[in-house]
């Protein structure tokens, strides 16, 4: 499908009950069970949610990739790429890099013991003299918000790869119309829905894409714990958003 189409239609299907062409809004917070933990694949909804579903699988078409996660913010999404990481483990990001995810990382998270090194991405061959034996992970904006810097992701992604490290893309001023880093070697793209994929700023939201399925199951289970998770009426916005995208860009 060419790019308008999957905007449309990916991931989107009639309800099977009613018809409705345009997905529902499922406002609920449980799911009848036939017994404890025999359902239809919804127990709770902090967990899943039909209109979420709809939403995850339609952006993870656009990204190019196998799963998505929607949390309530672009900070929710953020939160929980870093909860991926334990004390002692280092973070290559950029020195331009959107206020709140400094905030997050210097404030919240290096007093925990995770150590940020914010450098120059944009020449990548600056990345490999901050390797070391405790870098788990990069956090590349591109691009940068509000400056507009570029990050070479393949290059980024190359770096990584020769040192598995996970790299994380946040492709929120891009879009999924401009730009896929799943395509060009990144492990997670997130977004801010907040942005260009909601487009009437009536709506705050975040998104992860991966095409790894245990990474995703990691997210996924944390995105339950944590409890970042958006409501189905915000669902619905980003879905209706989507729709003219690929217009909007």
């Amino acid at each position: 499908m060419k790019f308008g189409t999957k905007a449309l239609h990916a991931g989107i299907e009639p309800d099977p009950t009613t018809g409705a062409i345009m997905t529902p809004i499922f406002q609920t917070s449980t799911y009848v069970q036939e017994y404890p933990g025999v359902h239809k694949g919804y127990a709770y909804a902090r967990g899943k949610n039909p209109t979420r579903t709809a939403l995850e699988n339609n952006i993870a078409a656009l990204e190019n990739g196998q799963h998505a996660l929607c949390f309530s913010s672009g900070m929710g999404a953020v939160d929980a790429v870093i909860k991926l990481l334990k004390p002692g483990d280092e973070v290559i990001t950029g020195d331009d890099i959107y206020g709140g995810s400094y905030r997050m990382f210097s404030k919240i998270y290096e007093p925990f013991g995770i150590k940020f090194h914010y450098i120059n991405l944009y020449d990548a061959e600056n990345i490999k003299s901050y390797i070391n034996a405790n870098t788990k992970l990069i956090w590349a904006e591109t691009p940068t918000n509000p400056t507009l810097k570029i990050v070479d992701i393949a290059a980024v992604s190359a770096i990584a790869k020769a040192n598995n490290l996970m790299l994380a893309i946040d492709n929120t001023f891009a879009s999924p119309y401009l730009q896929n880093p799943l395509d060009l070697g990144a492990d997670i793209v997130m977004h801010s829905a907040t942005k260009y994929l909601g487009g009437h700023s009536d709506v705050v939201m975040g998104v992860l894409i991966t095409n790894e399925k245990a990474l995703h199951d990691r997210l996924a289970f944390i995105l339950n714990s944590c409890g970042a998770n958006p409501g189905p009426m915000d669902c619905f916005l980003v879905i209706r958003g989507i729709k003219t995208l690929h217009l909007r860009m």
